[in-house]
């Protein structure tokens, strides 16, 4: 029929091309991509290693064999080395999360014919923050102060000799060979000397990481019973002039917690790292100076001069009655600058805010007068 090629033309494809439906079904299903923050979620600042460099290639055998050349000899070459594991701080690094438990090098390859070498393995780089202590069964073996500083972590094993290495003259045809020498392995332990500028200090349920979520980006766990943060997070205060202040969300202590009670060894570490201290304390309890009288016995009793770091304290949950009826009562019992908010309605955190600035400015002058560098975020 004449019409044919036009009804070819006219009818519809066997499937749509353009369907938002039909697209979906022929894409190939694979799995969500984990976000940024799922991956970093939590800020952990120790960790444990365990490395091993490569392994070194294994030396050739093999005689040269060539037309009108019948006794070429020996010609294996030597097997490349194994890759080092290196650790190698970088200022874009802020946590350890992003480190893993095991680390291998890179093997070297065997060596070949015609004295040909193998290729060296390629060295293993980890990235870890600035301030990583290295430590080997207690020990410090490495102290990566420096952006761009490098620490050899295992070293990879010597390549093996191929059997033109054993050519003598006792020994014209020598058929030994020697394999490649496996890589170092060590268990390491690394840790940050700063958690964050500043940390928050509390018992559980005083709402340290409600105010840590109103003054940051970062998103703790938040809900109506105790223990809620297990790990620390770490929220960024950002300024007009660019500078930004790390606050360091530290899990709830309790009474004992120098006696490691309620992992308090653990916490109270992360404590040590932050250079000046937010304690939060609840004002709608009774008696709420002795959560602070409480909170620096147990620095104090950790490390001696923990609790004589810069401070301030917060007065947390203001907006409940009972809370402005024992604000006057808690400046009246401590000497320190108590600070009035609320971290559920946001009342007061400008103060907060800029007493925080001038905490950390006073930390940088003073870091600078030393001689020292100040960390920054």
């Amino acid at each position: 029929s004449p019409w044919e090629p036009v009804l070819l033309l006219l009818s519809p494809p066997a499937f749509s091309t353009t369907c938002a439906r039909c697209a979906k079904d022929r894409r190939l299903r694979r799995k969500r991509a984990i976000s940024e923050r799922q991956l970093t979620r939590y800020f952990v600042d120790q960790r444990k290693v365990r490395v091993v460099g490569g392994q070194g290639g294994d030396g050739g055998h093999s005689f040269h064999s060539e037309p009108r050349k019948v006794f070429g000899g020996p010609d294996g070459g030597n097997g490349g080395d194994g890759g080092h594991v290196i650790f190698k701080a970088d200022q874009q690094m802020k946590s350890l999360s992003s480190v893993f438990h095991f680390y291998q090098g890179f093997h070297g390859e065997r060596g070949g014919s015609k004295n040909c070498y193998g290729a060296n393995g390629a060295h293993m780089y980890v990235k870890v923050p600035v301030g990583t202590l290295v430590k080997e069964d207690g020990e410090v073996v490495a102290d990566l102060t420096q952006h761009g500083e490098e620490y050899i972590a295992a070293y990879g094993g010597a390549g093996g000799k191929g059997n033109r290495f054993f050519l003598s003259n006792e020994n014209r045809a020598p058929k030994l060979f020697t394999p490649g020498e496996p890589g170092q392995e060590r268990v390491l332990h690394l840790e940050l000397k700063t958690t964050a500028h500043a940390g928050l200090v509390g018992f559980p349920n005083a709402g340290k990481s409600s105010l840590l979520r109103a003054i940051s980006r970062a998103k703790p766990a938040v809900a109506a019973y105790p223990f809620t943060t297990l790990n620390p997070h770490v929220g960024i205060v950002h300024y007009q002039d660019y500078e930004q202040v790390a606050v360091a969300d530290i899990p709830g202590l309790i009474k004992g917690a120098h006696q490691n009670r309620g992992l308090g060894m653990a916490f109270l570490k992360h404590i040590e790292r932050c250079h000046f201290l937010l304690y939060v304390v609840d004002l709608s309890v009774p008696q709420p100076w002795v959560q602070l009288q409480d909170l620096k016995y147990e620095l104090e009793a950790y490390k001696k001069g923990l609790s004589e770091r810069p401070c301030v304290v917060i007065g947390n949950k203001v907006d409940l009655a009972q809370s402005r009826i024992n604000l006057p009562l808690l400046r009246e019992q401590v000497a320190e600058r108590v600070i009035a908010l609320s971290a559920l309605t946001g009342d007061n955190l400008e103060e907060l805010l800029l007493h925080l600035r001038e905490l950390y400015d006073t930390y940088v002058k003073t870091e600078q007068t030393q001689g020292q560098s100040p960390v920054k975020w």
